[in-house]
């Protein structure tokens, strides 16, 4: 028997050894609840604060979790430039908060799976721009640009010393529903001017079922978790125009000039996913991902 929104189903039996403990109710966190109702996996949202030791104990001790998922995080509104002139609320979130929800998590010998970023690098000498040399898990962030990331970076290295741990680092998310404000392409399809450049990306529509299987393999450790290869802000727009908007127009600008219009440097990068594709072979590349999963489904044209 499950419980989906607070409402018991007996729909799919064999999943009652599963609960899962949700914390975050946005974009990726409302996106979880919907897949485990899919599933048949018993859930409910966390209605501790993070920063609050208490308040996660009596989560726990009610829900009684088999695994916590953690997409509890502050981006910034309405964007990481915001993180800049708040640091102290970025820190008790997205550093003591989810620092909190480990030792809560370890002391009750429980599994967090922890949506993160991998937005800590940027290209190098060592991982030059269309090198097709990516970041692997193992290597130290380079990418100081902005707070939110160097509070990313530092929580992802402190979570290194629990081993319930399961750390994801997604990029500039994208999904079908081309509405949300956080959808990548939602982002750049929004400004005149873009710049253009590779990067790893996350279709999460494809990635975040394949999150919901790590929880239940136990998987645990620090995964690049964004489709192989990379694809440049033109090529994605350039499928917009294909299968969206024929009529769709826009022109690209330099870092330097984008720097003149932003308050925080942004992360330009590619990860080594061969990690996350030794485990889903089935994996597809980010153009496949994107076709499939975003712009077959949306298609107008």
């Amino acid at each position: 028997m499950a419980i989906l929104n607070g409402n018991i189903s007996s729909s799919c039996p064999q999943q009652a050894s599963y609960k899962f403990l949700i914390y975050g109710k946005g974009w990726i966190g409302g996106l979880l609840g919907k897949i485990c109702e899919k599933q048949g996996i018993p859930f409910e949202y966390g209605k501790g604060r993070l920063e609050n030791r208490e308040q996660l104990l009596a989560d726990i001790q009610t829900v009684k979790p088999t695994h916590v998922l953690n997409a509890g995080c502050v981006t910034g509104k309405p964007n990481v430039d915001w993180c800049e002139t708040h640091k102290t609320e970025i820190i008790r979130t997205n550093v003591a908060g989810t620092l909190n929800l480990a030792e809560v998590c370890r002391e009750h010998g429980l599994l967090m799976m922890n949506y993160a970023t991998g937005c800590i690098y940027e290209y190098d000498a060592k991982h030059p721009e269309g090198s097709g040399i990516g970041f692997k898990e193992e290597e130290t962030p380079n990418f100081h640009g902005s707070f939110y990331s160097k509070t990313k970076a530092m929580v992802e290295e402190l979570l290194k010393e629990f081993d319930n741990v399961c750390t994801l680092r997604g990029r500039m998310p994208i999904s079908s529903d081309l509405n949300k404000p956080g959808n990548f392409i939602n982002k750049i399809t929004r400004h005149d001017k873009v710049i253009n450049i590779p990067n790893s990306m996350s279709v999460i529509d494809e990635l975040l079922p394949i999150s919901i299987e790590m929880v239940k393999r136990n998987l645990t450790g620090i995964w690049n978790f964004t489709n192989p290869g990379v694809i440049s802000h033109n090529e994605v727009l350039e499928l917009y125009k294909e299968y969206i908007d024929p009529a769709f127009k826009w022109s690209n600008f330099s870092l330097e000039e984008q720097a003149k219009v932003v308050v925080a440097a942004r992360s330009n990068n590619e990860l080594d996913v061969s990690k996350l594709k030794a485990e889903f072979p089935e994996l597809l590349s980010i153009k496949e991902s994107l076709i499939k999963y975003v712009f077959e489904p949306n298609k107008k044209v």
